[in-house]
């Protein structure tokens, strides 16, 4: 187990910018997930942490060293990676034994090591069988029981649930977590799914467009988004953002769809400003009761709840409600609004405004 330390890294090609001036810090045993869209620079921040990249300018520190000039397999890390990689002409056992027969150790201490990491991950009676006869799962358990026999300083994921299916990345998060809790390791996991990285992590680092967005626990990013880019990546489904103007304390979305007094601001008037609010603090209520309105352009039933979404002019607003919830597509509905529950953003810079 190891701290790990970026100090100030950019990674570019000519004028192509990867990564931006990333710092971090890492605690020995946290398990860290790097959150975004394709292209935002995540990867490539673990490809220098492995080795694999070079970084343009700054230091990686892994425990007491700085490791730019070391290659990969002097770094104490192991890495699992969206595919695989596992050596089809070799059984579980050879596949997950590979390391360590690699690095010239001891055959007596081989199958001890190969026994544990595969009970860690469930595989003990599969170890007969070559890659082919295993399912997706199995298979990533497998990469997974690889780089646990190392035991190394680090674990390095790289989307590692991406090949699979619905179904199969709910058990393979489980499994992840519990190793995690089991085996104390420093961990740096890449997605771009946001579940994952809320379910996994002790803290996301947010990053678009090869910056850091924000970083925080799960908690922190969810109830406490910086920016727009943040408060409509972050949950299922996003954020609703609305565009408009403040007046007094008083938000008026574009076209006059709308208004509602904002907790806080009393006072403060402010032009092309957007309104936040999660579909789960909007309550579906009565035409005379409700804040919002509009005709129902979608009703979506997800199992756990109903998605109803308005539409607005050319703006559309979406609420969470009970299961049990029908609409019909077309008839107006009307929204209740939870002031203490909206968030306010600059139009221009898309940062979070805030009251003392």
């Amino acid at each position: 187990m190891a701290r790990v330390q970026l100090k100030n890294i950019q990674k570019s090609w000519g004028a192509a910018v990867g990564v931006k001036r990333l710092s971090l810090d890492i605690a020995d045993g946290e398990f860290l997930v790097l959150l975004g869209p394709s292209g935002c620079g995540k990867t490539t921040t673990m490809r220098m942490v492995a080795g694999l990249e070079d970084p343009t300018e700054g230091e990686i520190w892994i425990g007491e060293r700085c490791v730019n000039a070391l290659e990969p397999k002097d770094r104490d890390v192991a890495m699992v990676f969206q595919s695989y990689g596992l050596y089809p002409n070799m059984t579980v056992y050879e596949n997950i034994s590979f390391p360590l027969r690699i690095r010239g150790t001891p055959k007596a201490e081989i199958d001890p090591a190969v026994m544990r990491a595969a009970k860690q991950v469930e595989l003990t009676d599969y170890l007969d069988r070559k890659p082919k006869a295993l399912s997706g799962g199995q298979r990533q358990r497998v990469a997974l029981a690889r780089a646990i026999v190392r035991q190394p300083a680090v674990f390095l994921m790289d989307e590692p649930l991406s090949n699979l299916d619905a179904k199969l990345r709910v058990s393979m998060r489980s499994h992840i977590k519990h190793l995690h809790h089991s085996l104390g390791v420093t961990t740096i996991y890449v997605t771009h799914d946001q579940i994952e990285a809320m379910t996994l992590a002790d803290r996301v680092v947010v990053m678009s467009k090869a910056e850091i967005q924000q970083i925080g626990t799960p908690e922190a990013i969810y109830n406490d988004p910086s920016n727009v880019f943040v408060a409509g990546f972050i949950g299922s489904p996003a954020m609703n953002l609305v565009n408009g103007n403040l007046v007094n304390g008083t938000f008026a979305a574009t076209g006059d769809d709308f208004t509602i007094n904002i907790c806080g601001f009393a006072n403060i008037s402010k032009s092309n400003v957007i309104l936040g609010v999660r579909a789960e603090d909007l309550a579906l209520t009565e035409l005379s009761a409700a804040v919002i309105q509009g005709p129902v352009f979608t009703v979506e039933l997800t199992g756990e709840a109903t998605l109803v979404t308005l539409k607005l002019g050319h703006q559309f607003i979406t609420a969470k409600a009970d299961k049990s919830h029908r609409a019909t597509m077309g008839v107006r509905a009307g929204f209740g609004v939870t002031s203490e529950r909206c968030y306010l953003f600059d139009g221009h810079t898309e940062l979070r405004l805030r009251t003392e």
